[in-house]
């Protein structure tokens, strides 16, 4: 329940009411935002609207507040509604009504924190990404992870949404990757063939060659450079996929750039701008006049060897999105592509279509170290960590959680010594500690032979310990959390609000006992009660990041 909302629309009511009989004067009433006070002696939420409202009103503020309040009907989820001068408003939570959100995290289980934002709605989130040339590297993989987990939040947010990977399966990069492959052949055969700087030079280009001898023999000799192209992107791309589901990413839908190629769809959009009147031809090259939608310069579309830049593509490839109804489009890229981002988007508005439901997400690079070391990577040179090594060396959990840890406007460095560490350091094992502890809490309960279900009708109200309450309205906060990275695009809310209720848990578990002689039997259900919603909370938490929740650590 998204009660700041609630609030908000229940306060306007007021206010409303109060126009109607002329307790308030008529103006329109701006957005009220109703927030969590920064003091929690101030109570759990708070509102300034009538601060606001004073020059509208030509009241005192504290006067309109209390005008407001005459009017408000007190929803069953408030014990109190204070006004604070110069016209505060302060709204406190019924400890009753707080202590029965245990049966509702119970209830709604994985369910628990969605709202409806996106119902009816189409997303599409976009990531990794990476040409099919090479391993998934750490520079795609922090994208991969950030656009699964705005995946994940969007769903809770109601919205249907499609993860989709575009494959850069055509260009220079695909021709170098299929000669590298068939050098690598020709060696093997004891042909005098060598690569050049350009080539990809990795262990995995010969691994890929070799299984081709072991298949084919010397019978490919006389194949193109084209056979091992193809041959080898698709290696590379189901190894990719593997790669990913390791850690827990998988894809819709894979759209291939080389589909735009054989449908004709890259002419297609060159020729639609030609139309319009937003593409010329210079020194046998045709531009982009870009400048008509702000850029600094034109830009070149078709280089004079008739070959596409490598906006153009990409250009076709968002139209496509257009044409395909989504409501909310949602690109990841890295920081490379800081430039090219926005010239693709002016490409998709010469072609007609508004690019306000498209949002681009940039993120920093992620570097590695090893024993208060950076760990030194190039692609193109084959001297890199795998995503298959760095998840083997530390696991996936600590990958998912670190590489959302920040914006994706902060570079992360990634201590591979601390994502293994089991203390209480590592904020991964902190969190999953959590939900180990919970548990371990209800192992015990039946190793002791107590009935399973003994706890569906504790008593809550027994639940009074201060550290229980507040670890309960952290919990109301998850759907604030979603909502705010369902419209900011900020995954890394999630790993802090995370963190925080682990924060919260870890001394309740010390001081609010289950199996203790000094428990009474009715405290004893309602805390298992407790402890077991705890649990649910954590599983879904852990979840939305896409991690694991074990059982024991």
């Amino acid at each position: 329940m998204r009660i700041h909302h609630d609030l908000a629309k229940k306060v306007q009511v007021a206010i409303e009411r109060a126009q109607d009989n002329g307790s308030l004067p008529s103006f329109e009433v701006p957005e009220i935002r109703v927030e969590r006070p920064r003091d929690p002696t101030h109570g759990d939420y708070a509102t300034a609207i009538a601060l606001q409202l004073a020059r509208s009103a030509r009241m005192a503020p504290i006067k309109i507040a209390q005008i407001i309040e005459d009017h408000l009907i007190k929803p069953e989820y408030l014990s109190e509604v204070s006004i604070l001068p110069p016209g505060f408003f302060n709204f406190q939570l019924s400890i009753p009504w707080l202590q029965q959100e245990t049966n509702r995290i119970l209830q709604q289980g994985h369910d628990y924190g969605r709202f409806h934002l996106g119902d009816g709605k189409r997303a599409q989130v976009e990531c990794v990404s990476a040409n099919p040339t090479g391993p998934i590297t750490l520079g795609r993989i922090r994208g991969g992870v950030m656009g699964d987990m705005l995946a994940r939040a969007l769903r809770a947010a109601g919205y249907d949404v499609t993860m989709e990977y575009y494959y850069n399966d055509a260009g220079r990069q695909v021709t170098l990757l299929g000669e590298a492959v068939k050098i690598r052949y020709q060696q093997l055969l004891g042909q005098d063939a060598s690569l050049s700087e350009e080539h990809y030079q990795g262990a995995y280009i010969v691994d890929i060659a070799r299984e081709l001898l072991q298949q084919q023999g010397d019978a490919l000799l006389d194949e193109p450079v084209e056979y091992f192209a193809n041959y080898a992107k698709e290696r590379i791309s189901q190894q990719q996929k593997a790669s990913l589901k390791r850690i827990n990413i998988e894809f819709d839908v894979y759209y291939r750039e080389q589909s735009l190629y054989e449908s004709g769809r890259v002419w297609q959009a060159v020729s639609l701008m030609e139309d319009k009147g937003y593409v010329y031809e210079k020194d046998g090259a045709k531009w982009f006049r870009s400048t008509d939608f702000g850029d600094d310069q034109d830009r070149v579309l078709v280089k004079a060897s008739g070959e596409p830049t490598y906006r153009l593509p990409d250009i076709a490839y968002h139209l496509d999105k257009g044409q395909r109804g989504f409501d909310l489009v949602v690109d990841i890229f890295g920081p490379d592509h800081h430039a090219t981002a926005p010239q693709v988007l002016m490409g998709v508005q010469a072609l007609g279509y508004e690019t306000d439901f498209v949002h681009t997400v940039l993120h920093q690079i992620v570097t590695l170290t090893r024993g208060g070391e950076k760990v030194k990577m190039s692609t193109r040179r084959g001297v890199f960590l795998t995503l298959d090594e760095l998840i083997d060396e530390v696991g996936a959990d600590p990958i998912r959680y670190f590489f959302i840890s920040r914006s994706g406007n902060s570079q992360i460095d990634f201590d591979m010594d601390l994502a293994v560490e089991q203390s209480d350091k590592n904020p991964v094992y902190y969190i999953q500690n959590a939900h180990v502890r919970c548990a371990g809490i209800l192992r015990k309960w039946a190793a002791a032979g107590l009935d399973p279900k003994a706890d569906q009708n504790a008593d809550l109200s027994l639940l009074t310990h201060e550290k229980e309450l507040a670890f309960l309205r952290k919990a109301l906060e998850l759907s604030e959390v979603l909502e705010k990275i369902s419209t900011t695009l900020e995954p890394h809310t999630i790993t802090f609000y995370a963190y925080d209720l682990a924060a919260l848990f870890h001394p309740t578990y010390e001081l609010c006992r289950v199996l203790h002689s000094d428990v009474p039997e009715p405290l004893q259900l309602a805390r298992l009660r407790f402890y077991r919603a705890a649990k649910q909370l954590f599983a879904r938490v852990l979840d939305l990041m896409g991690m694991s929740a074990p059982e024991v650590m």
